[in-house]
């Protein structure tokens, strides 16, 4: 045998002994998921928070990988939705939404598109907002309120967490709606704000059920109306907008995860089945309702359509309000 026959012989006896562990070791970069799932919350604690924590122990226990939430805080938001859109797009970085993703585009320019750079995963719960108002205010109904506010001759106030947030845009669309003048007063967070309405320092707040519930049953705050297309069963005598005459103040605190804009088909479309099948379940249902949210399960092409209805939307609201934030 030859030197060059030798050395080709052992090439031939090295591939085939390398073969396998290649072909091992390259399997499972083709398998989703293969390593640990991380679900970044742009915030360092609330409600999208919740929502994540509530859906990491399902989804690891179906995936076989453990699925950690990571809360990266800072720039209302900002810092970590930004971190998300730069993230490697292989399915195993996830961002948990609410409802101010849609409205943050219309108030500032952002280091991203939050509908271009972000790919819609599933929607999973929603939270309605109660009205109330400090017993002081002379009203009961949304009749009686909206009376009353003309009436003043000065513009009420109302506590909001955030300029441009949630709360914020629901008064700024009462005013649209209704004609009575309102001022927002910004408060740190839910608690500074709850406290500003129980102390009579401002007349009304939107805050959501969850919040809202404690002060109503206590008769610190009257219950005046909620969101949404039902009645609270827990205030069946308090009515929602629509029947009150304001069908189109439909704010709401939804909820819903994203992936980077590339991820992988595959993995967009195993996570919306496990969420979509997640929120369906009666525990799930019940872990929910513990805090004051609702099932509100769509998969990715569903979600897809309302995110880019939803941006729309709020964009219409911020435009006809002129509301600015200073950068």
């Amino acid at each position: 045998m030859t030197k060059f026959q030798a050395s080709a012989a052992r090439a031939v006896v090295l591939s085939a002994l390398l073969s396998p562990l290649v072909a091992q070791a390259a399997q499972p970069d083709s398998q989703y998921p293969n390593r640990p799932i991380r679900i970044v919350v742009p915030y360092s604690g609330g409600s999208s928070d919740v929502a994540a924590r509530l859906l990491a122990p399902r989804l690891s226990d179906a995936l076989k990988q453990p699925v950690l939430v990571d809360n990266r805080p800072g720039a209302d938001g900002r810092i970590g939705t930004q971190y998300v859109a730069n993230a490697n797009p292989d399915g195993h970085t996830l961002l948990s939404i609410l409802t101010t993703h849609a409205i943050a585009g219309a108030l500032m320019k952002l280091p991203y598109d939050p509908i271009r750079d972000f790919a819609p995963v599933a929607a999973m719960s929603v939270a309605e907002l109660g009205m109330g108002v400090h017993p002081s205010v002379p009203a009961s109904n949304l009749k009686e309120f909206i009376a009353w506010g003309k009436s003043l001759p000065q513009p009420l106030t109302y506590a909001t967490t955030q300029i441009g947030g949630n709360q914020h845009l629901a008064g700024e669309l009462f005013t649209l709606i209704t004609g009575v003048k309102m001022t927002p007063v910004p408060y740190k967070g839910g608690g500074d704000a709850m406290a500003a309405l129980l102390g009579g320092h401002v007349n009304m707040y939107f805050g959501s059920m969850a919040s809202m519930n404690p002060v109503f049953k206590s008769g610190k705050v009257k219950p005046v109306a909620v969101t949404g297309t039902a009645r609270d069963p827990e205030f069946p005598g308090m009515q929602t907008f629509a029947e009150g005459g304001i069908p189109g103040l439909d704010i709401r605190l939804w909820y819903g995860m994203l992936m980077p804009a590339k991820a992988p088909r595959e993995a967009i479309d195993r996570i919306s089945k496990l969420v979509v099948e997640g929120v369906g379940t009666p525990e799930f249902r019940a872990a929910l309702a513990k805090q004051g949210m609702n099932p509100m399960p769509m998969d990715s092409a569903q979600f897809g359509k309302f995110l880019r209805a939803e941006n729309t939307r709020y964009a219409d609201i911020v435009k006809r309000a002129n509301i600015k934030i200073e950068q």
